[in-house]
């Protein structure tokens, strides 16, 4: 009886240590994984929308000159952090 009383909390301990390792490391592992990939879309779709913008307003010159500005002011933002890369 009490072999398998010893067998039996080994089984248990065994399963419970097993289930805690396995846990957490797939909870952490994607979350890094996540973070550089959140970084870099935003990145993407603000190029094509920063072309879109000046292309898109058939307004007359008055909306059409602070457009401009706004878009050279777009790309030195992008250029800087090409240029850290």
């Amino acid at each position: 009886m009490k072999q398998s009383l010893l067998v039996a909390a080994l089984v248990a301990l065994a399963v419970s240590a097993c289930g805690k390792k396995e846990e957490p490391k797939p909870v952490e592992a994607p979350a890094p994984a996540v973070a550089p990939a959140a970084e870099a879309a935003p990145a993407a779709p603000a190029a094509p929308a920063a072309e879109a913008a000046p292309a898109a307003p058939a307004a007359p010159a008055a909306e059409a000159a602070p457009a401009a500005p706004a878009a050279e002011a777009a790309k030195p933002a992008e250029a800087a952090p090409a240029e850290k890369k």
